[in-house]
């Protein structure tokens, strides 16, 4: 009904659907039903405990929907997991499980977007396959086993869909038009959109010193809207940008497909500084909240830890002892101290930064689809002008803005699971509830484009786009192993320098001497360097070779049309 670039969305969404089942059942399966069946309960640990200051408020539905009180001291979150090296009586260890799937969840992700790349570029062989092509669409496209009504209509909108694109490729193949007015008019589409690029990055700029600001005075003392400004700001953006990029690409006079890249890649540049200045204002945050990170060492540790131990102290009989004998005494987890675990922090905020975005997207089709559909079919037999054919019309379904907020949403899932194992579960619902909700208003509230056009390989340009958000979205989780050290009270790989440390303690405790060897000799950076060479003179090759073969293919397709043509 609506064309195969309407079509080729859905697909795209299911495939990410399945994608985010097996990231679901990795972090589910092996992060968090161990840690809840096999470790330590809520309460035994003060990181598993919520402090006594915010036990009144815990429970309340405000501080759970911002997903603090019991939901921060919980599974969903990175704090709540506990440094022991194995749990339970299967001796699972859990710093290494939690190491090793995410990880695992970024090289599955990477080698799987990267396949179906290969298989789409696969099925599409090259070459011009428009010959005689109203001619096959005219004589070949019913399918006579059809016996169901049903199945008859859709498959007659569906033949009706595929001339319509056919048209208009024929109409743009033929068309003539004043090329110097076109440049001048694409020139200003450009600057236009610049413009709102440049506006739109000020204002999350401006949006995220306040929010800096508020976090130095405390947030307690201000409303909702301060609290959220930063998430709110970012979601109205992705709202509204979009349409204002739809208006200024009509200026352009592109074909449809093509004006359709340009909209995804002006609003791929506007998510993707959106994105950036979200972590960079994030990293802010974390220095302003725990300045103790870039200086953080192994004595800073032992000066809050004596802290804690003068604390318990000063709790058993009210003085400091120098040299005491006493039993340890018994602490309610809940009255511990503790420091900040700024792991748990960015977690919140993806989290926070995902439901948020669902919230606006449903918004939106209920108010910018339902509504403006029940507005215009009701109140068009009394209003002055037609308000089907005028304004306000019927919506059309906006295909970048949906693929570009799918791809940055996947882009925040892969960049903030490992410090929040739900975002899979919370992503996965999502796109479940997407799915229905988008087709039902699809069919109910929108209207087919104006002029319907052929797909022709968007979902390989789709796969594109979320290969690169892929990359970039590794780059703050691997900075964040690699560099700067885990929180010390908090998390599975408390109590170490790095967080990648995890691997050699396992390799040093179990397994053979010579195995650690082995494993120090191949991660040498002069053997991994020239593999990584190697590596790429392969691609290279096989790149050329690959290139090679498609334009040989192309020839003999044409040398079979020119055969063809002189027998007719």
């Amino acid at each position: 009904h609506f064309g195969s670039s309407v079509a080729s969305y859905f697909i795209f969404l299911r495939w990410m659907y399945g994608i985010n089942m097996i990231l679901f059942g990795l972090t589910f399966g092996l992060v968090m039903v161990p840690e809840a069946l096999m470790g330590k309960p809520y309460g035994s640990l003060p990181r598993k405990t919520v402090p006594r200051a915010e036990e009144a408020t815990a429970m309340n539905f405000a501080t759970l929907w911002d997903f603090s009180g019991f939901a921060q001291y919980s599974v969903l979150f990175y704090g709540y997991y506990n440094n022991q090296r194995t749990i339970g009586w299967l001796k699972f260890r859990m710093p290494l499980s939690y190491f090793l799937v995410g990880v695992g969840t970024i090289g599955y992700s990477f080698m799987i977007v990267i396949r179906t790349m290969a298989k789409n570029a696969n099925d599409d062989g090259g070459g011009d396959d428009t010959s005689f092509n109203f001619s096959w669409k005219m004589f070949t496209s019913w399918d006579y086993l059809i016996g169901n009504p049903e199945t008859a209509d859709n498959k007659f909108a569906s033949i009706t869909t595929s001339f319509k694109e056919a048209i208009v490729e024929e109409q743009e193949s033929r068309k003539e038009e004043n090329i110097h007015l076109t440049r001048f008019l694409r020139v200003l589409a450009n600057f236009l959109a610049l413009c709102t690029l440049a506006g739109s990055g000020y204002l999350i700029f401006f949006v995220v010193r306040r929010s800096q600001k508020f976090a130095l005075e405390g947030l307690e003392n201000y409303g909702w809207w301060e609290r959220n400004e930063v998430n709110m700001v970012m979601s109205l953006l992705g709202m509204f940008c979009p349409t204002l990029f739809d208006v200024i690409s009509s200026l352009e006079n592109y074909h449809p497909r093509i004006a359709l890249r340009w909209q995804l890649g002006r609003i791929f540049a506007l998510f993707l500084g959106n994105l950036y200045t979200f972590i960079i204002a994030l990293m802010d945050e974390i220095n302003l909240k725990a300045s103790y990170l870039p200086l953080f060492n192994l004595e800073e540790e032992k000066i809050v830890k004596y802290n804690m131990t003068i604390w318990e102290a000063s709790l058993y009989n009210g003085t400091i002892p120098e040299n005491s004998t006493a039993p340890p005494i018994q602490v309610d987890p809940a009255d511990v101290p503790r420091g900040p675990c700024w792991e748990t922090m960015v977690g919140q905020e993806f989290v926070r930064l995902t439901v948020s975005d669902t919230m606006t997207t449903y918004v939106t089709i209920l108010i910018g689809d339902f509504l403006r559909a029940v507005f215009v079919r009701f109140f068009n037999y009394c209003w002055c002008w037609d308000l089907e054919y005028g304004f306000p019309s019927y919506s059309e379904f906006d295909i970048s803005g949906n693929v570009l907020g799918l791809i940055f949403n996947q882009g925040m899932i892969w960049m903030g699971s490992f410090y929040a194992p739900c975002l899979p579960a919370i992503n996965v619902f999502r796109l479940h509830t997407s799915m229905y909700l988008q087709c039902w208003a699809v069919m109910c509230c929108n209207v087919p484009q104006e002029r319907v056009f052929k797909a022709s390989r968007s979902n390989n340009f789709y796969m594109a786009m979320l290969l690169f958000i892929l990359f970039l979205s590794t780059l703050p989780a691997v900075y964040t192993i690699v560099s700067i050290p885990p929180s010390f009270d908090c998390g599975p790989f408390s109590g170490k320098t790095r967080m990648f440390e995890v691997i050699s303690e396992t390799l040093e405790l179990d397994f053979p001497s010579w195995f650690g060897k082995v494993f120090g000799y191949a991660s040498n950076p002069g053997l991994i360097l020239p593999f990584i060479l190697l590596m790429v003179l392969s691609i290279y090759y096989l790149n050329a070779t690959s290139k090679s073969y498609k334009e040989a293919n192309l020839e003999l397709k044409k040398k079979l049309q020119s055969v063809r043509n002189r027998e007719l």
